[in-house]
């Protein structure tokens, strides 16, 4: 089974799929942001085109475990996804794929430069936007192998 993993953002939807045989995940890049509807329609579209049989949409849940203004939106948005698809959409707590993300850009930044990781030249320069799409699609990937990873266990368990 095919599933799309989808790390949801203002300006950004981070974008990974399965691999039917193996179930692993790889990232898929990204959807630029243009509205709700729009977005659902491109995705509707790639779902259709890709054989997706499933999605699963990072939850950002606060690290006190709250509920804030994006996790309702990602809950809305998961709601309108599954009505439009006409297929299984779930949620799974996001809270630190994109630190995870970053963490494993700036290390493979920092390889790329031949420096050890921490690392820089004492100047900070802003993440551009190739960055920024690479952290995007690396969170949705870590949120749909995260997905797949309990889910293959919640499997192995009911044996």
């Amino acid at each position: 089974m095919r599933i799309l993993g989808l790390d949801l953002g203002a300006k950004r939807i981070g974008l990974a799929v399965s691999d039917s045989d193996t179930g692993l995940a790889f990232p898929s890049g990204i959807l630029e942001s243009r509205g709700r509807k729009q977005d659902v329609a491109s995705l509707c579209e790639m779902i259709r085109e890709r054989g997706i049989a499933r999605v699963v949409i990072g939850l950002p849940i606060h690290m006190n475990g709250q509920h804030g203004p994006e996790a309702r939106n990602a809950k809305e948005f998961a709601q309108m996804l599954a009505e439009a698809a006409e297929i299984p959409v779930d949620t799974l707590d996001e809270r630190w794929t994109s630190r995870e993300a970053q963490r494993i850009v700036d290390l493979g930044n920092s390889a790329l430069r031949g420096q050890k990781p921490g690392r820089g030249s004492g100047k900070q320069r802003s993440p551009g936007r190739k960055q920024k799409q690479r952290v995007d699609d690396l969170a949705a990937t870590l949120i749909l192998r995260t997905y797949i990873e309990r889910r293959n266990a919640e499997e192995r368990s009911k044996v």
